[in-house]
């Protein structure tokens, strides 16, 4: 094994007849690939309902996606007709022969049917991963400046006085000094990471902004610059890589100005209800039901409206052990809900145009489901007892998670069992669910319908009702349904 044999290789390991070499050019791609992988994760994992096991796959995959599609198209546009002639050269990479456009445009196909297998939103993973391209190309282009390519017109040795200096003897080539375009490249690509990710970023309109703006810049920077080089592929009479650069240019200036909007197909949003205080008012026979609890198991004293505000949402399991310690939680189960049972024949009854809505949204192509603490079978029994099972696609009680709300593991299982989308409106009326809602990256509303909680659940949810039927509106809007509408 020998480091540094040569200025262009990191590695050369030889046994006998076998070795291999670790190129410099393939160290500072992967190097910036990994970076980029980083830093596009680091956003993923904000966005929380895009899973790490995905997106690693996603990366992986379409990174690869992105070689094979880089060779095919040097390949495609160098010397088509040699390689159609010699198809078992196509596949010797290391000899060289990357098309970084070739690689963009494949990628993006892979990305694009591997993303929307998967039911997550395109533009936005492309506004994670492809602003964070820049960072990989910016260190990539360093590998040309090893194999001494991607280089402009022969120039004098005086170009390289000054801020140029540490270039002046990567660039003299075959007893010329040529002018270091790839250095020109990397630092544009790097400007353009920082003014997308770090200023556009934050004052982003819609999805697709970061995505389109990655488009623009890299397509006029390219442009320029192959306007410059002295090794570009052709097609025909023309550089391939600025007629695909003036591509990249309308595309992205299109979708930037929005021009795309009214063609792109909105997938609508799956609809998620809490139960108890949502979808039925069931707050009576769960305060009176409590109020046996504490007569029997405490003291009815310390059943405080405080403590009453408090119950309305969590699960028993959490709240029991809590008033009652000590006591055989499963037989204060049975007794709850035999106590439950006959208050809510006459105390629990649907929201008002809690059916209305209900049926509107079965009609117009909705997914919904209910998540609740509640159990399965007694969802589902009370749905059943109004008529309403047929408008409500699932339901997730606490028997069918191992953690309940705030964690979203609930929503997780309704979206993959059912194969919905992955962007979901979250209704509640609790802190707990807004929550819960947050923690998986769905878009919040708050029913507000209790005076005590309104503003609390006001400011922590993306926007209120207080009539179940103006979700409706709601659901019309033109935003991304997502907690940060991006």
């Amino acid at each position: 094994m020998i480091f540094f044999p040569d200025e262009q290789t990191f590695l050369s390991f030889r046994i006998g007849n076998f070795g291999f070499d670790i190129r410099w050019y393939a160290i500072l791609i992967m190097t910036g690939a990994f970076l980029a992988y980083l830093v596009a994760r680091k956003d993923c994992r904000k966005a929380r309902y895009i899973s790490d096991d995905f997106f690693d796959s996603l990366f992986v995959y379409t990174l690869w996606a992105g070689i094979i599609g880089a060779r095919l198209w040097f390949c495609a546009f160098y010397n088509f007709s040699y390689y159609i002639s010699h198809p078992a050269q196509i596949i010797r990479i290391w000899d060289g022969g990357l098309a970084i456009q070739g690689g963009l445009v494949f990628g993006a196909l892979f990305a694009w049917y591997m993303i929307r297998k998967n039911r997550y939103p395109f533009m936005k993973l492309m506004d994670i991963l492809l602003p964070v391209v820049l960072i990989g190309q910016a260190i990539g282009r360093w590998g040309n400046f090893v194999n001494r390519e991607c280089h402009g017109a022969e120039v004098s040795e005086e170009y390289f006085n000054g801020i140029l200096s540490f270039l002046k003897d990567g660039m003299y080539i075959n007893g010329h000094y040529y002018e270091p375009l790839f250095f020109y490249e990397s630092v544009l690509c790097l400007l353009g990471f920082f003014l997308i990710y770090f200023v556009l970023k934050k004052h982003q309109n819609k999805r697709g902004d970061l995505a389109y703006a990655y488009l623009m810049w890299y397509g006029l920077i390219r442009f320029f610059i192959e306007g410059r080089r002295t090794d570009s592929l052709y097609l025909g009479n023309f550089k391939m890589a600025q007629l695909t650069s003036i591509v990249f240019l309308i595309v992205g200036t299109a979708g930037y100005l929005g021009a795309f909007e009214k063609f792109i197909h909105r997938n609508k949003p799956t609809v998620l209800f809490d139960f108890d205080g949502t979808l039925f008012d069931t707050a009576r026979s769960i305060t009176e039901s409590y109020r046996a609890m504490f007569k029997k198991y405490s003291d009815e004293s310390k059943f405080t409206p405080e403590v009453q505000q408090e119950i309305i949402g969590p699960a028993l399991a959490d709240l029991f052990p809590k008033y009652f310690p000590g006591q055989d939680y499963e037989k204060l189960y049975d007794e709850y809900h035999e106590v439950q049972k006959e208050i809510a024949k006459k105390e629990n009854h649907p929201m008002p145009n809690c059916e209305q809505l209900l049926k509107d949204l079965h009609d117009e192509g909705y997914d919904v489901g209910i998540i609740s603490t509640r159990s399965n079978a007694g969802i589902r029994n009370m749905l059943k007892d109004y008529g309403l099972e047929e408008y409500v696609g699932d339901v997730c009680g606490h028997d069918d998670v191992e953690k309940v709300k705030p964690d979203p593991e609930g929503i997780f299982y309704l979206v993959n069992r059912n194969s919905w989308n992955r962007e979901c409106v979250l209704i509640g009326d609790s802190l707990m669910d807004i929550q819960g809602g947050k923690n998986y990256g769905a878009y919040t509303v708050a029913y507000l319908h209790d005076p005590e909680r309104s503003a609390e659940l006001s400011k922590e949810a993306n926007e209120a009702i207080t009539d179940l039927i103006d979700l409706k509106e709601v659901l019309k809007k033109e935003i991304s349904f997502t907690y940060d509408m991006k």
